[in-house]
C-alpha cells in the first residue's frame, strides 16, 4: 500500500496538462512581445518626433529673429532681400513622387542680434553701422565634410552670418544681391554654418499687399495679402525686394504683376519638413517612403514671421 502512494505521489503531468500550460505560456509571451513592441515603436517614434521639432525650432527661431530685424529702404535701386529655388540631386521621399524637393535659397540684410559672433562693442569696426547680411541654403550633402556621400548626406539647412564690416564693403548698396553674395557663397555651407539637418523641405512663401487697380465704380478697391510662394512647380523662381519695389517672375491669379510691384512686403511664412532618422536611411538606401509611410517619417512645422516695411 505504502509503494503504490508513493509511486502515485511521484506521477508527473499528462500530456494534456502539458499542451495547456503551454498554449497559455505562448499566449502570455505573445502579449508581452506585442506590448514590447508597441511600447518600443511609441518611444522611437516620440523621440524622433521630439528631435525633428527641437532641431525645427531652432531654425526657425533663428529665421524668425533675422527676418525680424530686415533691413530695408524706399527710394533707390539696392536689392535688400533676395529667394530663389533651387533644386536638390537628392532621393526622393515618396517612392512615386516625381521631381525633387523643395529648396529655397534666401539672402536678405538684417540688424542680426549676434553680428559680430555677438561681441557687439569690443574690438571690432565701430563705423560701419548694424546692418549685417543673412543666407540660408538647403543642401543634400554630408554636414560635417561636405561631400555628397549617399551613406552619410542628409538634408542639411545652413545659415551665414556675413558681419557689418564685410556687409558693409562688398554688399550694402547693391543692385543685385546673390551677385554681391557670390564672394562668401562659398563659405554657406561650411561645417560651421550647419544648423538644422533631415530637411526634406525649405519653402518660403511672401506675404505682399497689394492694392488693386480702380475699377470706376467711385468706390476705393480695399488693400488685400496675396501670396507667393517659391516651390518646385516653378524651377526659376525669384523674389527681390529693391527700393523702387518688388520683382518677381511668381504669378498669381489674385494679383497682376503691376500690383505686385507696387505692393508691401508684410510677412514671410517659413515652413519646413523634417525626415526622422529612419526615413532618412530609407532614402539613402533608395527604397523611398511609401505613401502610408510618410507620415510616420515626416514632420511638418511652419511659421508666419512679420517683417518690418518700407
Amino acid at each position: 500500500m505504502k509503494t503504490q502512494t508513493f509511486r502515485k505521489a511521484r506521477r508527473g503531468f499528462t500530456l494534456l496538462e502539458l499542451m495547456v500550460a503551454m498554449a497559455i505560456t505562448s499566449v502570455i509571451v505573445t502579449v508581452l512581445v506585442t506590448i514590447t513592441s508597441v511600447a518600443t515603436d511609441t518611444w522611437t517614434r516620440s523621440r524622433s518626433e521630439t528631435r525633428a521639432a527641437r532641431q525645427a525650432k531652432v531654425m526657425l527661431d533663428a529665421m524668425a529673429k533675422d527676418l525680424e530685424s530686415l533691413v530695408s529702404r524706399r527710394g533707390s535701386d539696392s536689392e535688400w532681400l533676395y529667394a530663389s529655388i533651387s533644386s536638390l540631386n537628392a532621393p526622393k521621399v515618396v517612392s512615386s513622387q516625381s521631381g525633387d524637393t523643395n529648396a529655397a535659397e534666401l539672402i536678405f540684410t538684417t540688424a542680426a542680434t549676434d553680428r559680430y559672433a555677438g561681441q557687439i562693442g569690443d574690438s571690432f569696426p565701430a563705423n560701419v553701422g548694424d546692418v549685417s547680411t543673412a543666407a540660408y541654403r538647403l543642401a543634400y550633402q554630408d554636414p560635417i565634410d561636405g561631400s555628397q556621400n549617399r551613406d552619410t548626406s542628409t538634408f542639411a539647412l545652413y545659415r551665414l552670418l556675413v558681419d557689418p564690416d564685410e556687409t558693409f564693403d562688398k554688399i550694402l548698396g547693391a543692385k543685385d544681391l546673390d551677385t554681391a553674395f557670390n564672394t562668401f557663397s562659398g563659405r554657406l555651407t561650411e561645417e560651421q554654418n550647419f544648423v538644422c539637418e533631415n530637411v526634406h523641405q525649405f519653402t518660403v512663401t511672401f506675404l505682399v499687399e497689394v492694392t488693386p487697380a480702380a475699377t470706376g465704380s467711385g468706390t476705393a478697391p480695399k488693400p488685400k495679402i496675396v501670396r507667393l510662394t517659391l516651390s518646385s512647380d516653378n524651377s526659376t523662381g525669384e523674389f527681390r525686394l529693391k527700393g523702387t519695389g518688388i520683382e518677381t517672375n511668381i504669378s498669381t491669379a489674385a494679383a497682376t504683376a503691376a500690383e505686385i510691384s507696387a505692393g508691401r512686403l508684410t510677412g514671410i511664412e517659413l515652413s519646413m519638413s523634417v525626415l526622422s532618422d529612419a526615413g532618412l536611411a530609407r532614402m539613402a538606401g533608395g527604397q523611398g517612403l511609401k505613401p502610408e509611410d510618410y507620415a510616420r517619417n515626416v514632420y511638418h512645422y511652419s511659421r508666419v514671421v512679420n517683417v518690418p516695411s518700407m
